[in-house]
């Protein structure tokens, strides 16, 4: 009876790691992804400024979209505007707003698939540096600037965004 104990233990522990809720964003999602030119401090400096200064003009219109096509419309629509933000940081640089590749990525819990995405992506200098990327519609962006989020509060707002803008 003693050995049962421990056993049971184990099996409802490997059961449980098992049945983990899967949450996947949206076909209809759009990323943001920022590469720098290398691992440098300056340049992993310079695409944190990158980020937050073209984030900080997609975040309220992100929150006031009301559907895929819009933000990929308003995202088009200040495309001029983001390059002239990206040119006064990084002279040397690429804006692409359309089909990229994006590599596999766990992040609180979550497991964010490799594939192609609707993306806005901005490479600087030669970006062989790392990268910063989110989810910028449905806007999961914001999230990254909430402070002190456990596993599970992230994957309820999560999945409480995604439910909020499907079609």
């Amino acid at each position: 009876m003693k050995k049962i104990i421990p056993i049971l233990f184990i099996i409802t522990i490997l059961i449980g790691f098992n049945n983990k809720e899967e949450l996947l964003i949206p076909k209809q999602a759009i990323r943001f992804r920022v590469i720098a030119n290398s691992n440098s401090f300056k340049d992993q400096e310079q695409k944190l400024k990158v980020k937050t200064l073209v984030e900080n003009k997609l975040d309220y219109l992100m929150l006031n979209v009301k559907n895929y096509q819009e933000a990929e419309e308003q995202i088009a629509k200040l495309l001029p505007e983001i390059r002239k933000i990206v040119n006064e940081i990084s002279p040397q640089n690429e804006v692409s707003f359309g089909t990229n590749y994006f590599p596999e990525k766990e992040y609180h819990g979550l497991t964010y698939p490799n594939g192609e995405y609707k993306s806005l992506v901005i490479t600087l200098g030669s970006a062989e540096g790392q990268n910063w990327w989110c989810v910028m519609y449905p806007p999961l962006c914001l999230l990254e600037k909430k402070d002190n989020l456990d596993n599970v509060e992230y994957k309820s707002l999560v999945k409480e965004i995604i439910n909020k803008y499907q079609a």
